[in-house]
Parts: structure tokens; sequence; C-alpha cells
């Protein structure tokens, strides 16, 4: 099974179906599997593509990036999707990194990707075909409808164990860090956890959260395999989500911590008729548990997932069950249940998890050790990193970095991260990225960056500088300094002034 035949069989199966609402466009399976046909063809013969090449995008959620998936993977090269957000270096990093000889990008970050490639730093980069995915082709670069227009071209049939997509994360180092996943490891999760297509029952779900995030690339695949209508939210904003359940009468989305607060605190929340909607699936950062008691109040006829996974894992690895949110009945049940409303679940039927100590030995329930699992959809290892990938992959297990607990009863609770990465609003932030740009300040001599709790976001970004000599530090100027190097995301938000950090002998 390849990623291409997610979409292959429910368009044998439910061929006229919606399969992706966008802005009013509306296209059937038949026709989404004709178009990523299309773009495979058009990728091998006119852009001179094959397989195991590495293919880029780049734009905010739409259909064309949901053709662009299945058509690279049709194609037998590899998806690498960019955040939107990245800046200039970061840009550059990802290609000349991941190999990336096409880059597909969207019309609102066209002007920007021009300049870029017209910079020393895109110049040096290895793509060679820039492609338009909207109106306003620049010169010199290919429109995607006519990279897509109908044309012959076998299809090569990539196997299971062939690297389908390349997602970065932040790394250790500082430096994201490409992770690899198989054709096997982006289809198992929805081959064991979702029932095929099915021409008498027909779902719509809500797609909000970032195709550049494993979270919506696995909500993607799971809607397509599923012969689900998805409707497709460009970005996400509380309004306007609220109008689109209500509208194409969704009965599932995928939200991070962040999009739910932002729901429940909508005005447009009551007057909106959400009695379609039946489940909601939440995850990717830590879940305020103030959050979740007040949505599962203010949503009665809605059952709740927590789903917890990394990009590492490739989809989800734990889940806490929707019977689990429900918080009526016997006082001492809904007791333990309010207590694992605090938890990530249980593991997934295909999914071995453990908690071990420093030396990988399983430790006793109630004890903290780190989260380590193997199953189908774990990755392949970071691209390119071969020291990285045997110390994540040590013993066959993924060390997922996460310090965390299990109860008598198997459910899995997080106790911190074994790594000081910042998880704000369900994006990885490393800690080292952010110092390294604010010791590049005048007004700075040394900087830690920490991760401190925020009710809205889950965790804010936090500097802790020490003054360069003489120099007085401008809290505004140094956020601003970070703003123009980083993602607005990454940018410390409160900074903190000391005479000296604290570190141990080996500085």
């Amino acid at each position: 099974m390849n990623v291409s035949d997610l979409l292959s069989i429910p368009a044998a199966i439910v061929p006229d179906r919606a399969a992706t609402v966008f802005e009013g466009r509306r296209t059937s399976y038949s026709e989404l599997d004709a178009r990523a046909g299309a773009l495979a063809a058009g990728l091998a013969s006119r852009a001179g593509v094959r397989p195991g090449d590495r293919v880029a995008w780049m734009d905010t959620n739409g259909d064309r990036q949901i053709e662009a998936v299945f058509g690279v993977a049709r194609a037998g090269a590899v998806s690498v999707p960019v955040n939107y957000r990245a800046r200039d270096d970061e840009l550059a990093f990802v290609l000349e990194d991941s190999g990336a000889r096409v880059l597909c990008v969207g019309p609102r970050y066209a002007d920007a990707v021009a300049r870029f490639m017209r910079s020393g730093a895109g110049a040096s980069c290895p793509v060679e075909a820039l492609v338009a995915l909207g109106p306003g082709c620049p010169e010199g670069w290919t429109a995607y409808d006519d990279l897509a227009a109908p044309g012959a071209g076998a299809a090569p049939d990539p196997g299971e164990g062939d690297l389908a997509m390349i997602l970065y994360t932040a790394g250790t180092t500082g430096r994201p860090k490409g992770v690899m996943l198989t054709h096997r490891g982006l289809t198992s999760h929805p081959l064991e956890n979702v029932e095929p297509a099915d021409p008498g029952f027909e779902q719509r779900a809500l797609l909000c959260v970032p195709l550049y995030h494993v979270a919506g690339v696995q909500v993607m695949l799971s809607s397509v395999y599923g012969g689900r209508v998805l409707v497709v939210q460009g970005q996400f904003e509380a309004g306007e989500w609220l109008r689109l359940v209500e509208e194409e009468r969704v009965g599932r989305s995928t939200v991070v911590p962040t999009m739910l607060k932002m729901i429940l605190e909508h005005p447009d929340l009551s007057a909106r008729d959400l009695s379609s909607l039946r489940l909601l699936t939440y995850g990717a950062a830590p879940m305020p548990a103030e959050v979740i008691l007040s949505a599962i109040r203010a949503l009665p006829g809605v059952r709740f997932i927590n789903a917890f996974g990394q990009t590492e894992t490739g989809a989800t690895i734990t889940a806490l069950a929707p019977e689990d949110h429900v918080l009526a009945g016997d006082p001492d049940l809904v007791a333990r249940r309010r207590r694992r409303l605090r938890s990530i679940g249980r593991p997934l039927q295909d999914v071995e998890l453990r908690v071990v100590d420093e030396d990988g030995a399983e430790v006793e329930a109630g004890r903290v050790g780190e989260i380590v699992a193997r199953g189908p959809g774990l990755m392949k290892g970071y691209w390119r990193r071969d020291e990285a990938t045997a110390e994540a992959t040590r013993g066959g297990w993924l060390h997922t970095g996460d310090l965390g607990r299990v109860d008598g009863d198997g459910y899995v609770y997080l106790e911190g991260r074994a790594r000081d990465f910042i998880k704000r609003g369900g994006e990885m932030i490393s800690p080292e990225e952010v110092e390294e740009v604010l010791r590049d300040h005048p007004s700075v001599d040394d900087a830690a960056v920490i991760g401190v709790f925020d009710p809205h976001w889950g965790e804010s970004v936090r500097a802790v500088v020490v003054p360069a000599p003489g120099a007085d530090v401008d809290e505004t100027g140094l956020i601003e300094h970070c703003r123009a190097a980083l993602a607005s995301f990454k940018r410390p938000e409160s900074v903190v002034t000391v005479d000296e950090l604290p570190r141990n002998a080996m500085g």
C-alpha cells in the first residue's frame, strides 16, 4: 500500500462524491484522482522529476496541496511541505537540506519567494523549477494548471518502504531536522483506524490544521481514505470555522487547544447551528483542563478524542477515547475520568509503548521515565542525520524525548520533556535557534530561552538575557530584532534581564 492508493480506492468506490470543498470549489473523488494522475505525469514529463526526487510546496491549506500530496506520491517523488511562515534563512535551509528540485508556491507568497530566489541565498538553492499554485504566475515560473494538464505517462509504483514525505521539525542543534516518513508510515494509521469509503454512508470533515504539520497530513489522508467530504479552511479563524461547520454540515474536525479556546470564546458560538458536529479531536499541545471542561459543557452533543503523537511517530500513538470525556453518572467513575483528562490516553492497538529509565529499562507503573514507542507509522529516520537517527531509535524504539508515567489502568500522563522544546499553539520551537538570534543583538552578552505556561497558547517564549557590558536591554527592540529573523511564532513574548546565567562546568 502506498499513499496514492489511499485516493485510488475511494475514487473507485465513491467517484462522484465531493472529495474536497475549498472556497466554493468542489472536486469529486474521480476528479481528484485524475488531477493527481495528471500532476504526476506533468512532474515527470514537464519538470523532469524522477522517483526519489524531492518536491517542496509552500502555501496555506487548499485543495491544490491535497492534489500535490497524491500527485507527488504517484510520481514516486517525495513531498516536502514548507511552513508558509518561514523566513528567508529558514526557507533556504529546508530547500538546501532536502535538495528539493521543484518548489510549488501559493499566490500569497509568490512575490516574496521570487525575491528570495533572486537573492544570494535563493541562488544557491537546488530548486530547478518554480510552480505557481494560483493566479499571477511570475515570469519564468510554471503555472500549476499547465503542469497538471492531462498528459500521457506511466506512473511508478512506489513500495511501502520508499520515502514519501520529509517533514521538518525543530532539532536540538537549533536547526530543523527532516523527519523521513515512508509510504507505510503514512498509510498505516488510516488503514488501522479508519473505515474505508462506503457508498451508503457519507461523513463531512473540516481541515483547519496546516498541511505542513503531521496532524494536518494525517487528517487529510484519513479523510480521503474514508471517502469523507473534506472541507478545507485556508487558515484557522474561529468565526470562519463556526460558519463552515454550520453551512457545510461538518461532522468532525481536529483542532489544537488554542483553536478550541478561540472557538469557545467566539461571540458567534451560541448563534451557529452546530448540531451536525459529532466528534472533535484535539492534540499537538497540552490541553489546559479548564478549556476541555468548558468544551464538554458548551458542546454536549460532541464526542472528544485527545490524540497524542509527534512528527517522528508519523501519526497518533495514544488516544484518550470519547467515553473518557463523559462526565456524568457514577460519582466515582466521573472522578476517575476527570483525573484522566490530564492524560494522553492509552496506546493504539498497533503501537507498543513503554516508559523507561536512562538505561532503557522499563519502569514500574506510576514512575516517571522517558516515553518510547514502536509501530508501523514511526519515522524511517532523520534526513541526512545518521547520528541523530541512531540516538533517537536506539534499542529499536523511538525515544520521544517526552517524560511520562503510566497508571495502573494503562493511561499515559506527560510529566515534561527530556529535551527543552517549547510547544506554542502546537508549534515546536527550539530554544537554541532563538538564543542564536538573541546573541546576535549588540546589547546581549548571553541568552537562554524557556517556555512558560500560557493559558491561550499552552506555552509562550521567554528570553532570559545577560546585557553586554555597558548596554541597556530594550525589551521591545529585542523582540523586534527576533521578529525580523524568525517566524513570528518563535519570537520571545517577554524578556527578563539577569546578571549571569547559571552554567555547569562544561559551560
